[in-house]
């Protein structure tokens, strides 16, 4: 089984994804062939310089183009959040399988189309959330699925950069709520909501705040200054539908933060923290034997940890980021050569766009939401 791929977008994602397509079946082995079949970007002339550096056999600057070729099975949507929405529909009209990066839309509205009309066409669908494809995420899942830390009450979850922390940064689509939706939630809260959801379960009901921390930017030619339209940091605290609560905090403009993606799971008999910028290493404590002689366990994840050793048969020599979407894409093709869902496919995604849009609307009305 061969399985013809299309990328739409170049950038920091999209050469991610074209890394992940070229490296999943010599990981993993078991997988269909991936034939990388058109790129797309503009102008024409980059898009044919990096479909010769990403090894795509050809290129173009329509994406519709590539969305209508019959040689694409998978169309990859690495583009700005704008346009995600118009392009996943099309694709899934085509009836191609459709491998988006987050956030899925700039609206809860567009979310849900497109979540409707992949499962009316039958086609495979996943969302670009390559944390929670970690061995060390997926080993906290088994420990809390297996008591290991008694009965889950609290989540508590940061996830901070600092890539708008400068004032005088020059302003960008991504303040602007008609081309990126919203801000930090979109940006990065959303994958603390996957890893809550993902350990704790559906989320019941929030109360949050958001903050504008710089209200203007200056525009990039010097003329004058343009309004930030979405938030820099977010708040919120939850209720899980087990009666479990939760804590998340995000910000854009944490200075000196870079990918501080953070949880602590408190259960009743133990607790399990985890931090991205140490991805490999999982702190797990147990309230059992000598109180003298407790403390915190760090698991190093290693081939008891799948699918680790699929990567590298000695532990403590780490994964990196780039092998997280490469596990993410593993997931997607098994899902289309065996017909089943992969995850997270549109609807896990749209549930997890539900949490981030209900903090923005718990903020705006400063009341507290029922999902």
């Amino acid at each position: 089984m061969s399985i013809g791929l299309g990328l739409i977008g170049t950038g920091f994602m999209g050469k991610a994804h074209a890394l992940a397509y070229r490296a999943a079946g010599a990981v993993f082995g078991d997988l269909p062939e991936v034939h990388l079949a058109c790129l797309c970007d503009t102008p024409r002339d980059r898009a044919e310089a990096m479909a010769r550096q990403f090894g795509f056999a050809g290129w173009t600057e329509d994406w519709r183009e590539l969305v209508e070729s019959a040689d694409v099975d998978i169309v990859s949507i690495t583009t700005p959040n704008a346009l995600h929405r118009e392009m996943a529909m099309a694709a899934i009209a085509a009836g191609k399988h459709v491998h988006c990066e987050k956030p899925m839309a700039l609206s809860l509205a567009d979310a849900r189309e497109m979540e409707a009309a992949a499962r009316e066409a039958g086609v495979r669908t996943i969302v670009g959330y390559n944390y929670i494809h970690n061995p060390a995420f997926a080993h906290a899942s088994r420990l809390i699925e297996a008591g290991a830390i008694g009965r889950p009450v609290h989540f508590r979850g940061v996830v901070d950069e600092d890539y708008q922390a400068d004032p005088d940064l020059a302003w960008t689509w991504r303040a602007k709520r008609s081309e990126a939706g919203l801000g930090t939630l979109g940006d990065l809260g959303c994958h603390l909501v996957s890893m809550a959801i993902g350990l704790m379960g559906p989320v019941e009901s929030l109360v949050a705040d958001t903050q504008i921390i710089h209200a203007d930017r200056p525009l990039a030619d010097g003329s004058g200054r343009a309004k930030v339209e979405n938030e820099d940091a977010a708040s919120a605290i939850l209720r899980f539908r087990t009666g479990a609560q939760g804590v998340l905090a995000t910000s854009r403009s944490a200075w000196g933060r870079k990918n501080k993606l953070d949880f602590e799971v408190h259960g009743t008999k133990g607790m399990i923290a985890f931090a991205q910028e140490r991805m490999n290493e999982l702190q797990l404590f147990v309230n059992e034997g000598d109180q003298a002689r407790q403390g915190f366990r760090t698991i190093l994840t290693g081939p008891q940890h799948p699918p680790y050793g699929a990567f590298c048969p000695a532990p403590g020599h780490q994964l990196g980021f780039g092998d997280l979407k490469t596990i993410e894409v593993a997931g997607f093709l098994n899902a289309i050569a065996c017909g089943g869902a992969a995850y997270p496919d549109f609807t896990a995604g749209l549930a997890f766009e539900a949490v981030i849009h209900a903090i923005d609307a718990s903020a705006r009305d400063e009341q507290r939401v029922h999902l």
